[in-house]
């Protein structure tokens, strides 16, 4: 039977990487970096990356990579969303880096586990991982086309872009337009990316590559949850204790009480299902059904972590100054990315073959 506890090992990388966030990624310094025209913390993705390795966990070391397992990514990504780091590495470290792996392009997956390069696949945020996905006109080697809602392109280096004859093509940022859009997750920025006749290399085919990237992508995203949720709960609790009403502390009142044990209980439940989902990628048995369950789980319990946290903190959790908005946009955006609740629940339906009549 599979052992879902963390070992040693996972609790020794959670701690550094705890206190890495905590001296790269304070809530004033997020908030403050939101602000402005630079969204993504370099300075904290070049430590994970480079100064941890952190972005080669997934790929093996006879390609330059640490020879690790989606479990241990799982471990950081819960420390990434306890902290909503404004730092590519979902989208580099997890997501291109497992559409390199499909394709097998040794190059660019050395180079993306060295950290100083950062790859972004150019899929839509929102694309599940069975679901179609847009793809852009090749020309003569040269792709023209516009692919929009694409995380963290503008931080990219290297962009993977699914072309009309069924390929993957590597381009470089510097030969697309990238434009960027509005998006409620300020941590996680979205862009277009235009491309008007730009050089692309052939990695590999895309519609494996696309499914396999997005499918990790789904089912480590529910480790982000859980951080994010776990977050919230352990705030709230520690808020309520402190703060106090009628000369008690507010957190003895039973009415609060009642909601704080049932998101207590939902939180504990999505631990268990983004540990089965990295577990399962990691082995490579159960995957899709078991990255469905947890995505079917993980968004509605994270809003519903951060929107407790947010009236439970009352007035000054409406502030700017709190952290706590930044933890609810990134579980609203969590929620439909890689495919809403609903589309995991028909994707789970069909897997054990429980269709609607």
């Amino acid at each position: 039977m599979t052992d879902l506890l963390y070992s040693e090992e996972e609790e020794a990388l959670r701690a550094a990487v705890r206190d890495l966030l905590a001296d790269h990624c304070d809530a004033p310094g997020v908030i403050a970096r939101t602000e402005s025209d630079a969204p993504h913390d370099l300075a904290a993705w070049k430590a994970l990356a480079e100064g941890m390795g952190l972005a080669g966990l997934l790929v093996p070391e006879d390609m330059g990579g640490q020879g690790a397992s989606h479990r241990e990514a799982a471990v950081v990504l819960e420390e990434l969303g306890r902290a909503v780091a404004p730092v590519p590495y979902l989208s580099s470290a997890v997501v291109a880096t497992e559409a390199l792996l499909a394709c097998g392009d040794e190059e660019l997956l050395g180079q993306l586990a060295a950290g100083r390069t950062i790859g972004v696949l150019a899929v839509g945020l929102h694309a599940a991982p069975d679901a179609d996905f847009r793809t852009v006109r090749v020309e003569e080697g040269l792709l023209h086309g516009e692919l929009t809602g694409i995380a963290d392109a503008v931080a990219a280096d290297v962009l993977l872009v699914p072309g009309d004859d069924g390929g993957l093509y590597a381009v470089r940022a510097a030969e697309a337009r990238i434009v960027p859009q509005v998006a409620f997750d300020l941590t996680r920025p979205l862009a277009a990316v235009v491309l008007d006749g730009a050089a692309g290399r052939r990695v590999g085919d895309a519609g494996p590559a696309v499914r396999r990237a997005l499918r990790a992508g789904a089912g480590l995203l529910a480790s982000e949850q859980f951080g994010l949720a776990d977050w919230a709960l352990t705030e709230t609790v520690r808020y309520l204790k402190e703060r106090k009403q009628f000369n008690r502390p507010v957190g003895g009142f039973q009415a609060l009480k009642h909601r704080l044990a049932q998101l207590w209980l939902e939180v504990v439940n999505l631990r268990a299902a983004a540990r089965g989902a990295a577990d399962a990628l990691a082995r490579g048995e159960d995957a899709d059904v078991l990255v469905a369950v947890a995505q079917a789980y993980a968004g509605p319990v994270a809003v519903h972590a951060a929107e407790e946290a947010l009236q439970l903190h009352a007035g000054i959790g409406m502030t700017w100054e709190h952290p706590v908005h930044l933890y609810l946009k990134r579980a609203k955006a969590d929620s439909i990315a890689f495919g809403t609740a609903g589309a995991h629940r028909e994707a789970l339906a069909e897997l054990v073959d429980l269709r609607a009549p």
